[in-house]
């Protein structure tokens, strides 16, 4: 089984290994398209897929996602980019170019609720989380053995409210220089300013609520006592804002009196997990742009 998910991973790194991702956002206006589009022929690059959004026509933001195919892409590359940065200085672009064949480096955070974790474990098996899970990090020593038996690294690192700071640097030391994005799959700590600023919109988090409603500790039980009919869960990047952070994917299942606190978490448990996922996954085929604090996700 495990051999056949790993040949299904090589072999699709092989197809796609001429395969690039550019993102851009800039003020919206006329021929961006149209430039874009000339740049990647003129260079000859073949778009397999282009997205494009545009909050106000009329003086806001455009954002735009495209898929190429470049013939000796790792070659090519760097010329593509010196000289797409003039068509990105005409047009004021904030832009990034990926390579498909590159996959990007996951380090995931978790205390003792295993769901979330086990969800991205599951997917990554199958071959749909296209990443590469460098590590896990966790506070609690719960998850340590299952973590293993998939060959990834966990680091046990305990968190006090005396030896917090130490912890976080500790945590960024594991971590390293290569991790691309940081998961908090129901990891239940506040991670620092100092912290959110190595890893700025590469932090994504799941809020065992929909947000905005029930921010905070408790949110089942809080539902619970408002006689909500619909419970949720939202995955959002993390910010020095608690829970406050620009939303990537949101869910909700409606409830009824009938449902009591036990009944809501096991619910929400099955939302969080597919809302964090789908988050994850978005994130690592570069789908998600974040403007101030909200995301375009194409």
């Amino acid at each position: 089984m495990e051999i056949h998910v790993n040949q299904h991973r090589v072999n699709a790194h092989t197809v796609y290994a001429n395969r690039a991702r550019m993102l851009i956002s800039c003020p919206d206006g006329p021929g961006i398209v149209a430039a874009v589009s000339r740049f990647l022929h003129e260079h000859g690059a073949n778009i397999v897929q282009s997205d494009q959004y545009t909050m106000d026509p009329e003086g806001g933001m455009f954002f735009m996602r495209v898929e190429f195919d470049l013939p000796e892409l790792t070659e090519a590359l760097p010329k593509l980019e010196q000289d797409f940065g003039m068509v990105a200085e005409q047009f004021r672009m904030q832009w990034h170019i990926s390579c498909v064949s590159r996959k990007k480096k996951l380090a995931i955070f978790v205390s003792k609720e295993d769901h979330c974790l086990v969800e991205l474990l599951w997917q990554w098996q199958a071959g749909d989380l296209d990443a590469d899970i460098a590590m896990v990090v966790s506070n609690h020593l719960d998850m340590k053995e299952y973590v293993e038996s998939f060959g990834i690294l966990y680091h046990h690192i305990p968190v006090t409210p005396e030896t917090k700071p130490e912890a976080e640097q500790r945590q960024l030391e594991v971590i390293g220089s290569d991790i691309d994005v940081i998961i908090l799959a129901r990891y239940m700590q506040i991670i620092s300013p100092k912290f959110i600023e190595h890893y700025r919109n590469r932090i994504i988090n799941i809020h065992h609520s929909f947000l905005p409603a029930f921010v905070g500790g408790k949110p089942y039980a809080q539902a619970y006592n408002r006689g909500v009919k619909i419970i949720g869960a939202t995955a959002h990047y993390v910010t020095e804002e608690l829970d406050g952070g620009p939303i990537i994917e949101q869910d909700v299942q409606r409830v009824s009196h009938r449902d009591d606190v036990t009944e809501l978490k096991r619910i929400g448990r099955t939302i969080e997990r597919v809302v964090l996922a789908r988050a994850v996954k978005w994130h690592v085929e570069d789908r998600i742009l974040v403007h101030e604090n909200k995301t375009v996700v194409f």
